[in-house]
């Protein structure tokens, strides 16, 4: 057991824990009370004697309970509240860095009481960012710009430059979520020429900002300025080894590969990518997602759907409950229900669609409720350019133009649709005649139909005549007529049936006894009326299908009509003559 547990588990067996705890809760209710429950805790001798950068280590390496009491001996070694929000920031990057995304929150919110409580309101907008950058974390969009936009009031107050493109940043990361993706392009724009004449200059923040930037140009299409940028990202975190930065750059370089079926050198980038978080010992989940579920395309590209299917399985075995607020997770488990029925895995293939079904709704609430926050500010500065407005004959002939544009753009739609609508109604005339006048040929062909087959083959000239026979009989409207029973009927096996009907009827069986059926249909719906009254179904089943959707399919696949548009206009014409 090492210093740091033994010294919490000391502390877990003191008799005073549950007064600790009872007195720490209290604690949180209000700031004018904070200072005086921190002193009645009892801290032991044994942490009495260490240093603020050990107790902060300690604190990192503890759980929930056992931070409380460390807390305490935190709050009483410094004296000044700025500080002991510095304190509580860097605890919370080093939780946020660990994908503890909620302790690494609460740290932040601690920062922010105590820097609220010091007075010293010029530091807050860090702390905000801090904030909107871990609910981004957990793709919760709407708290992430509340708090960006709080962020920002702060930095503009103070003038704070660095502060204030790091929240823009995190905007524009939203903002192509939303794919709102002009409007995120023109946010990292104005941001890039900030950092060009900043300290940021060639540093990490520099190359973070890259990384957004080319993401939105991914999500455009833009792939030369993709690769421009990701190749400036490269030069800059290659010499600072910022992993993560170089991680991403490769993983996009390979996606425009991948865009562009260059699969060798989209997989060669994704391999430079993978070597890094093997080689680093890298665990950022949102990294290793990436790289599995983007090899796994170019297996699918390649048609090695288990190669596909055991890259994913990798980011399956790390995947947590928490990290299913992650896009990456819903598009990892659609990826897979997509591979396993390529393979025709039907039990797999349905358990991971109903997975992400159950994922999508949420990701629909989350954007819906972004875009709405997105939209609503907008229009509040747009409300508020138009109550400017002194000129009321502007705004008058505003409002006309607009009134004229819309009933323009309803009157195009609805002449549109009324055209469409006649186009279908004068091509289903159409169809409607041709058939009429197929019909009538076919009852022509009935009346002068030779009688027996000039053919040499007597085996051949046998089959035909029995099947000529089983037409005569309409033996093809039984819902028992299939290859074996007519094969049985003309003494013949199914294979040699089958051979002599694809030879002389130039069809296959199904489509054989298909055609049989609708032309019966179509003659005697034309010549009975009593027939026609019967639904749709009734009459499936009269000519020998088991549904009428079956029926429908093969009616409008011989021409192109419907079965009840057909018997309507039946009707009419005897009505009409």
């Amino acid at each position: 057991m090492n210093n740091t547990q033994t010294l919490i588990h000391y502390f877990l067996i003191k008799k005073n824990l549950l007064i600790t705890v009872l007195l720490t809760s209290l604690w949180c209710f209000g700031k004018s009370t904070t200072k005086t429950f921190t002193n009645q805790l009892n801290v032991p001798d044994s942490l009495q004697s260490k240093s603020a950068q050990e107790i902060i280590k300690y604190i990192e390496a503890s759980n929930t309970e056992q931070s409380i009491i460390l807390e305490a001996t935190l709050s009483n070694l410094i004296t000044d509240l700025s500080i002991l929000a510095e304190y509580y920031y860097d605890i919370s990057d080093t939780f946020y860095e660990k994908e503890k995304t909620g302790r690494s929150r609460y740290y932040l919110k601690k920062a922010i009481n105590n820097a609220k409580t010091a007075g010293n309101d010029s530091i807050l907008s860090k702390y905000f960012i801090g904030l909107g950058h871990s609910y981004l974390k957990d793709w919760k969009n709407q708290k992430s710009l509340d708090h960006y936009n709080k962020a920002l009031d702060i930095a503009s107050k103070y003038k704070n430059i660095r502060h204030q493109y790091s929240a823009h940043s995190g905007m524009a990361i939203i903002l192509k979520r939303m794919k709102k993706l002009d409007d995120a392009l023109e946010v990292c724009k104005g941001i890039l020429k900030q950092i060009e004449k900043s300290k940021d200059r060639n540093t990490i923040n520099h190359v973070r900002f890259l990384t957004i930037l080319s993401e939105v140009y991914l999500d455009q299409n833009n792939y030369d300025s993709v690769i421009y940028y990701a190749d400036q990202g490269l030069a800059i975190s290659e010499p600072l080894d910022y992993s993560i930065g170089s991680i991403d750059l490769y993983t996009k370089k390979g996606i425009v590969a991948l865009n562009r079926k260059e699969l060798a050198k989209a997989q060669q980038y994704f391999r430079k990518a993978e070597e890094i978080i093997l080689t680093k010992n890298i665990s950022q989940k949102k990294s290793i997602l990436n790289i599995n579920y983007f090899f796994a395309h170019t297996f699918i590209e390649e048609k090695k759907y288990n190669q596909a299917i055991s890259s994913l399985n990798n980011s399956i075995s790390i995947i947590e409950e928490k990290d299913t607020r992650n896009i990456r997770v819903l598009e990892t488990y659609i990826l897979l229900a997509e591979c396993y029925t390529k393979i025709q895995n039907t039990n797999e293939a349905t358990y991971w669609y109903q997975k992400s079904n159950k994922l999508r709704d949420q990701f629909q609430e989350a954007k819906h409720q972004t875009i709405s926050k997105i939209n609503n500010q907008k229009i509040n500065k747009l409300e508020s350019q138009i109550e400017q407005l002194k000129n009321e004959e502007i705004k008058q002939a505003y409002h006309k133009k607009l009134i004229f544009f819309i009933l323009i753009t309803v009157c195009l739609i609805l002449l549109f649709f009324v055209f469409k609508y006649f186009q279908k109604q004068k091509k289903n005339n159409q169809q409607f005649n041709q058939l009429i006048e197929k019909i009538n040929s076919l009852e022509s062909i009935d009346v002068a139909k030779k009688k027996g087959f000039v053919i040499d083959d007597k085996k051949v000239k046998d089959v035909l005549n029995g099947l000529e026979k089983l037409e005569q009989q309409k033996y093809f409207l039984q819902k028992d007529c299939d290859l074996r029973s007519i094969a049985k009927k003309v003494k013949t096996n199914t294979t040699y049936l089958s051979k002599i009907i694809k030879t002389h009827k130039a069809a296959s069986f199904n489509d054989y006894i298909n055609e049989l059926r609708i032309d019966y249909a179509l003659k005697r719906l034309k010549n009975d009326k009593k027939f026609r009254s019967f639904s749709v179904k009734s009459i499936a089943l009269e000519i020998g299908y088991k549904t009428d959707n079956s029926f429908t399919k093969h009616f409008k696949s011989k021409t192109g009509l419907n079965p009840s548009y057909y018997i309507k206009k039946i009707d009419h014409q005897r009505e009409n003559s």
